[in-house]
């Protein structure tokens, strides 16, 4: 069962591979008991048990065991919950209620004391991670200071090494793994979004975790606003981490409120074995076309930026059929007076000078080719040059009587307001009804910086994004979705919840797609991660690297073309309708397989990884920064069933698994930039 009580007041919760045990301590308070390998409920009831210590002076016993910890009272840890009511009081301590479990659900209720507040934690097992969220209930008014998701406490371990993923615009992705030192590391956004910077995830290990083994617990928050990781390492050396939305808000007698949902894991099998859980999560519990297999994609941007008009987009389109493309996105430039980035934002209307009768001819085109329709937009967001400016200046984020900020141009709708969010629903809703659109590119190109009084303007935001992505999903179930945000921006579970791929970064240079795809991996499949191969040079690196390099690069992910088809040579074109036909006989297997680092772009400059489904295997090998044409080291699958023989459906050469795992997978690479893709076969 997924969920059991060996006696009153202790819970355990099973996935597959692991416990979670939760169990009232003192106070009434929840705490975890064990949070790793599998237990029966004897030995669950008997870690409950032991004795947390009794706390030396200036030191609380509770501290890195509480599940949900609040600012008052005998504890010190970086607090889940802050309130404060209006007589001034902040003391909270809560009388234990009632728990439910219904399937994989657990329920504890409890009340205050002496305040009409309740507070609901939720449990939930769902696949291989425990979900965690809160409920507050408000019979008075208090304000809420802090209300995370979840406090996750790790046992206690001799050290402790924290994983996260940082970096900037164009830089995304870049994996840290390093000693967590005492006091608090805060990982977090205050961006309007998750951001470039630091994305909403974590892992911890007692530092001699690999890919292939070692404990790592790890965590995530389904949320694209503002957000806070806060890693507590305390003195009494136990770590907690601290996952919740950053946003303090006022509850009125009567209101409620539920947190975002952070989700948890453990692993015994190291950070190569917990990103394959994240990702069968991900891909089979929260993404909405999770089973789906992604097409291969064409944009236009890089091609045509704001030059675009119906009779080059036509052009491109011819030309991305020939190559196999599936799908035709046009990116910005088709609305308004959209001729540069100063202009336009807002006025959801096809340019009648570019598009003189409208988007029809375009789009019928593009069906007669075979391929489907996709549309870049940026609902979110409104030039001041533009009717809509013009019509509703207020409509935008600003502080009374401060100068505001511009950023790329453009200022933010404020979707805070229901009257925003309707229109935005309403434009959309048109846009898609109108035009057989199969794919809708969402992009967000700045933050929020003049967000006015209000404190929780950045929920309301998120909220109403939300609303609106579910209310367009629901009307248009066929139309698919994709987040972008500068690249990186808004990439987390909740966003994954309601899209069907992102853009991990604008940076489209191979070599350093590398480095971003691998960090990305961490969290995210290869289902939701859109690659393109764009021209050489790379318009913001300079490299000139090899076509096949960087088509090995994107078909690691899903597959998308963005370079000046007009550009490319007969024998690149010829090349490149090559691999795409290759690239649709192995993408099943990158974009619903089980990823497997074989060797890091960080540490080796002959990176390697493989994508297993089933009896097939797709591997991947590049040579990057490798100097002096020395021979590289096949890398080795031992992932692979004992016993077995394996056919390259290429070339028909034949290796048993012991071969693979021993000697490796030799692609005969020894030039810089040389790189492989082998597809393998189980043989029968």
């Amino acid at each position: 069962m997924p969920i059991t009580s060996p006696a009153f007041g202790c819970w355990v919760l099973r996935t597959p591979g692991s416990a979670y045990v939760v169990h009232l301590g003192g106070e009434d308070v929840p705490l975890t008991a064990h949070w790793g390998a599998p237990v029966d409920d004897d030995t669950a009831l008997a870690l409950a048990r032991v004795p947390l210590g009794p706390g030396r002076g200036w030191e609380s016993p509770l501290d890195g065991h509480e599940e949900y910890p609040s600012d008052r009272g005998l504890r010190f840890a970086t607090p889940a919950l802050a309130l404060r009511f209006p007589d001034g009081q902040r003391t909270v301590r809560w009388r234990f209620v009632s728990a439910s479990a219904d399937g994989e659900h657990l329920r504890l209720v409890f009340a205050e004391l002496t305040r009409a507040v309740r507070l609901v934690l939720h449990h939930r097992v769902a696949g291989d991670v425990v979900e965690r969220w809160a409920e507050l209930a408000a019979g008075e008014p208090v304000e809420v200071l802090r209300a995370d998701s979840a406090a996750w406490c790790p046992p206690r371990r001799e050290d402790y090494r924290l994983s996260s993923v940082h970096g900037r615009w164009a830089a995304e992705w870049q994996l840290r793994r390093e000693p967590l030192g005492d006091g608090v590391v805060r990982l977090g956004s205050r961006r309007t979004t998750t951001s470039p910077m630091h994305n909403p995830w974590f892992a911890l290990d007692d530092g001699t975790a690999t890919e292939t083994a070692g404990e790592v617990w790890s965590a995530a928050l389904a949320w694209s606003g503002t957000w806070h990781i806060d890693v507590e390492r305390q003195p009494a050396g136990r770590v907690v981490a601290a996952v919740g939305a950053g946003a303090s808000f006022t509850l009125a007698a009567g209101e409620a409120h539920t947190t975002p949902v952070s989700a948890g894991l453990w692993t015994g099998d190291g950070f190569g074995s917990a990103s394959r859980m994240w990702h069968r999560y991900l891909r089979e519990r929260v993404m909405p076309s999770g089973a789906e297999l992604r097409p291969v994609l064409y944009n236009s941007w890089e091609a045509t930026g704001f030059r675009l008009d119906e009779a080059n987009q036509l052009a491109l389109a011819e030309r991305a059929a020939a190559l196999g493309c599936e799908l035709f996105v046009m990116d910005d430039g088709w609305f308004g007076a959209r001729v540069s980035d100063h202009a336009g934002l807002g006025d959801w209307t096809p340019n009648p000078d570019r598009f003189p009768t409208g988007l029809g001819p375009l789009v019928a085109r593009v069906t007669e080719l075979g391929m489907r329709f996709g549309i870049w937009v940026e609902p979110e967001m409104v030039n001041p040059d533009s009717d809509l400016y013009r019509a509703h200046p207020d409509w935008v984020y600003a502080t009374p009587g401060y100068p505001r900020h511009e950023l790329r141009n453009q200022l933010v709708l404020n979707l805070g307001r229901p009257e925003v969010a309707a229109w935005l629903h309403g434009w959309m809703d048109a846009l898609l009804a109108g035009h057989d659109i199969a794919f809708v590119k969402w992009d967000m190109n700045r933050p929020v910086t003049d967000p006015g009084p209000d404190p929780s303007w950045s929920a309301a935001h998120t909220s109403a994004l939300y609303a609106v992505l579910d209310r367009l999903r629901s009307d248009h179930p066929t139309v698919r979705f994709e987040s972008c945000a500068s690249g990186g921006g808004r990439v987390d579970p909740g966003i994954l919840a309601r899209t069907d791929q992102v853009w991990p970064s604008d940076n489209t240079d191979a070599s350093d797609r590398l480095h971003i795809q691998e960090g990305f991996g961490q969290l995210y499949p290869a289902r939701a991660m859109t690659a393109w191969v764009t021209d050489a040079p790379n318009f913001l690196t300079g490299n000139r690297l090899p076509l096949r390099f960087r088509f090995h690069v994107a078909m690691a992910g899903v597959l998308g073309i963005g370079g000046d088809l007009a550009r490319w040579t007969p024998d690149e074109q010829a090349e490149a309708a090559t691999r795409i036909a290759q690239y649709k006989r192995i993408r099943h297997v990158v974009q619903h397989g089980e990823l497997h680092r074989l060797r890091s772009a960080a540490r080796s400059t002959a990176p390697a990884l493989a994508y297993a489904l089933d009896d097939e295997v797709a591997v991947f090998q590049w040579l990057d920064g490798h100097r002096y044409g020395e021979p590289y080291v096949p890398p080795r699958l031992p992932f692979l069933p004992a016993s077995t023989t394996w056919e390259d459906a290429d070339t028909g050469a034949r290796c048993t698994s012991a071969f693979l795992a021993t000697h490796g997978l030799d692609a005969g690479m020894f030039r810089n930039h040389d790189s492989a893709l082998t597809h393998l076969r189980r043989v029968p």
